[in-house]
Formats: structure tokens, C-alpha cells, sequence
């Protein structure tokens, strides 16, 4: 079976709070791109993606920001390599979305050259708004020539506030016509916490392939000696999914009609009293994606979640959610994995 995968590093979130702050995530973003190894004028290419990404929430809207980070799936060759910038505000919306990408089109006396020059640098870009509502924004840069990383996973892995350093983790392995994903929260925050997500998922990557009650018992004797964590395993294939779960990482089974399913893992603690796993499955013929998150996103975003919400690629979804939705006072992790339909 070929199987790729990635362990997911802290995702950078650049706030947009004023108008320096374009600089900042322009830096931030070829600094991640240099820590990456991506080449030649890639850093280059990512800093201006992330600075015009910034200057349009700066000049437009409010309350933005920028996600930054290695792309899910992005794979583990140097030349696999790619940087997804994701940017999410609360603004007034893009009225015409077409003709906000032409070269020369301007609001604010400007050259005009923003969304169009992140559509051409980019090598894949994706752009959705609302009226009222916001605009988000996915532009991800991939080193030529290698492998294209999965377009129907999103996710965000963010620390709690005041920490460098996340407690959560997940790691997503491709398999033969599916998915497996593992997302874990570290009991806690900051260094202890990250020790044991990080163990987590490098037990994960030594068995993705194993049924998911045994990938339960892997990590719970893996995580003997650390704090413990929280974690769900899942796998998703054509029309349905498995699920194994132990403790409050919940999963939500969305379409644009509404939140169809939701679940959350037994009773007990990953590495100190598990439960003996069992594994529950969801018909997902009816839905479009699968939302795996921690504690430190507010699960009450699924109580009267917008339609146009729900309808939105896995990259936006996750990025919405955490946007709208995160905790900052504990780790916040988002999974989205999209429709199962495409998988194979």
C-alpha cells in the first residue's frame, strides 16, 4: 500500500489588527517558507502572497487574520513541499468576486494588482464571500513539479494563548481509496502537553493501517509515562466512516442542509484508564465533509451553523471555524476532511 503523511507543525496565526501588521505576516510567511526548504524564489513568492492577502483585510474589512502553515498532506519529500496562507475576516464581503481578481480593479485608489497577483503566484487558490459576512481566502504554494497535496483536507493546530507551543497534534496518512486520520489533545497546555500529542502521533504513523481499536491501545501504552491526552482515530472512505474515540475531541458529519451527525469519545484518558476501544460508523452519504476538533474550538458553532458555512471547502471550513469559534485560553485543533465521494 503506498501511504503518505504529515505530522502537523503549529499553525502561525498573524493578526490584522493594523496596517504594520502586512509586514509582519509577509515575514512570517518566507520565514516558514525558508524553514520549509522550499527554493529558489518560493520564499519570495510566499511572502507576497501573505502580504497582499494582509493589505486586502487591512484596507476592506475587520477583524482578520492570517493562518500560516506547511499544507496538510503536503507530504514529506522536500519537493512535496507546499505552504498553505489562509486568510478569514469579518467584513463587509466581496460584491463581485470576478471582478475583484481583474488586474487594475480597485476600491481604495490603488494599483489593484492584490487578488489578481495571489491568483497568478499561487499555484492553487480558492476565494469565497459573503455579503456581511466576510471573505476567506486560501492561497497555497506548492514547489513545482511535486506531488499536488490533497485539495479536500483542511486543517488548523493553534496554541492557547501565551503559549509557543501546542498541546494538540493530528496526522492524516492516504491510503488505498481512503483516509485515516488521528487528532489528539495533550491533557493541558505547553510543553508537557505537546510531548505527549507528539508521541501520540508518531505511534499513529508506525501503525495508520491497523484497525482503529488497536491504534487506541498503541497510543494509550505509548503515553504511559507522559500526562495522557485525549485522541480519535478515524477513517473515512466512499460513503462512510469509522470512528474511535476516547475523551472530548468531538466529530461533526456536515452538509450545506445542516450538521447531520455528531459524537464524541467514551469516558477516560489515553496512556491512563482506557476504555476498551470500540469503534462507532457514520453513513456519510449524505454529507460533504467530516469536522474532527478539540475542546479548545466551541462546539456550539454546530447548534445554527449558516448554510454557506457548512457548503464551504475543507481549507475554509477549518479556517472558519477557528477563526469564529477558538478558545483561546486551551489548544485548538480543527480537522476537516471532505467529501468522501472524491476519496479513491
Amino acid at each position: 500500500m503506498n501511504v503518505n503523511g504529515l505530522v502537523a507543525p503549529t499553525t502561525l496565526h498573524v493578526p490584522i489588527d493594523h496596517h504594520s501588521a502586512v509586514q509582519t505576516a509577509a515575514s512570517r510567511a518566507r520565514a516558514l517558507a525558508h524553514a520549509c526548504r522550499m527554493p529558489g524564489a518560493l520564499p519570495d513568492q510566499a511572502a507576497v502572497l501573505a502580504s497582499e492577502l494582509a493589505s486586502n483585510i487591512s484596507k476592506h474589512a475587520h477583524n482578520g487574520a492570517l493562518f500560516l502553515q506547511p499544507s496538510p498532506m503536503g507530504g514529506r519529500s522536500p519537493l512535496d513541499t507546499a505552504l498553505d496562507v489562509v486568510a478569514v475576516d469579518n467584513g463587509p464581503g466581496i460584491p463581485d468576486i470576478g471582478l475583484s481578481l481583474t488586474d487594475g480593479f480597485s476600491t481604495t485608489k490603488t494599483m489593484g494588482a492584490g487578488l489578481g497577483a495571489v491568483r497568478r503566484i499561487a499555484t492553487d487558490f480558492t476565494l469565497r464571500s459573503a455579503s456581511g459576512r466576510g471573505t476567506l481566502a486560501h492561497a497555497r504554494l506548492a514547489v513545482p513539479q511535486g506531488r499536488r497535496p490533497g485539495a479536500d483536507i483542511g486543517a488548523l493546530c493553534l496554541p492557547a494563548g501565551g503559549e509557543q507551543i501546542c498541546g494538540d497534534g493530528y496526522a492524516v496518512v492516504e491510503g488505498d481509496g481512503n483516509w485515516t486520520g488521528l487528532v489528539i489533545d495533550g491533557l493541558g497546555h505547553g510543553p508537557d502537553a505537546a510531548a505527549a500529542s507528539q508521541r501520540a502521533v508518531r505511534t499513529f504513523l508506525s501503525c495508520p493501517e491497523a484497525p482503529l481499536p488497536e491504534v487506541l491501545n498503541a497510543l494509550h501504552s505509548a503515553l504511559r509515562h507522559t500526562r495522557g491526552a485525549a485522541a480519535t482515530a478515524i477513517r473515512v472512505g466512499s460513503g462512510g466512516a469509522e470512528y474511535c474515540g476516547v475523551g472530548n475531541i468531538r466529530v461533526a458529519a456536515v452538509s450545506a442542509r445542516g450538521v447531520h451527525r455528531q459524537l464524541t469519545g467514551q469516558a477516560g484518558i489515553v496512556g491512563y484508564n482506557l476504555p476498551t476501544p470500540r469503534s462507532r460508523f457514520l453513513d456519510l452519504s449524505d454529507c460533504t465533509a467530516v469536522v474532527v476538533y478539540t475542546d479548545g474550538i466551541d462546539h456550539r458553532w454546530t447548534h445554527d451553523p449558516a448554510p454557506d458555512r457548512l457548503s464551504l471547502p475543507p481549507t475554509l471550513l477549518a479556517a472558519s471555524l477557528a477563526h469564529t469559534h477558538r478558545r483561546h485560553r486551551d489548544d485548538a485543533t480543527v480537522l476537516a476532511l471532505g467529501s468522501p465521494q472524491r476519496i479513491g
